[in-house]
């Protein structure tokens, strides 16, 4: 049995985000809980009453698993919240978001509002996902993941319900320390 789990472990290591993930993008995930424990705190002592209590009920939603009852495509609200450096709390107004299946995975794309993100979604266990994409302004055309630091974005995806999960980007380029996209049907 021991054994196995070894076994297992090393063989998710060397999934496909392994060969493809960026030194900085892994970077920006191996000090993930540091960034997020500082964005928080910021966020909670500049942020006003109300977005803070969003915060804390969005954060303390369980962690459910992505499981095979779970289809991720169709038509989904989004809205970005931005924690930590100045302002401390920012969240935006409900855009649209759309995923896809191409027969290899999800496939995510923000197809309303100014700022926009296109990617792919990334198994790391049960209970966590892994998104590589690129952000975008509207009227541009998206580049691929791998573009450069200017653009790609890393982060986590936790489901916290039937029909709702959020994306977690920790250390994103602009304006905040952590950004939150929450999606909802």
């Amino acid at each position: 049995m021991i054994i196995l789990i070894a076994w297992t472990t090393v063989t998710q290591a060397d999934g496909a985000i392994t060969r493809i993930i960026t030194k900085s993008d892994q970077a920006k995930l191996d000090k993930y809980e540091e960034t997020m424990r500082t964005a928080v705190d910021e966020a909670e002592k500049g942020g006003t009453p109300t977005d803070v209590k969003w915060l804390k009920e969005t954060l303390d939603k369980p962690h459910l698993p992505f499981s095979e009852d779970f289809d991720m495509t169709g038509a989904w609200k989004c809205r970005m919240a931005k924690l930590g450096n100045e302002p401390a709390l920012v969240i935006y107004s409900w855009f649209n978001c759309r995923i896809t299946d191409d027969g290899s995975g999800w496939m995510l794309e923000k197809t309303s509002g100014s700022q926009r993100t296109k990617g792919r979604f990334y198994t790391e266990s049960d209970n966590r996902l892994t998104y590589l994409g690129v952000g975008f302004i509207a009227g541009e055309k998206s580049r691929n993941y791998s573009a450069g630091p200017d653009v790609d974005q890393v982060g986590y995806a936790y489901r916290t319900a039937n029909d709702e999960f959020r994306i977690e980007f920790p250390a994103p380029v602009r304006e905040s320390l952590m950004d939150i996209l929450e999606l909802k049907r």
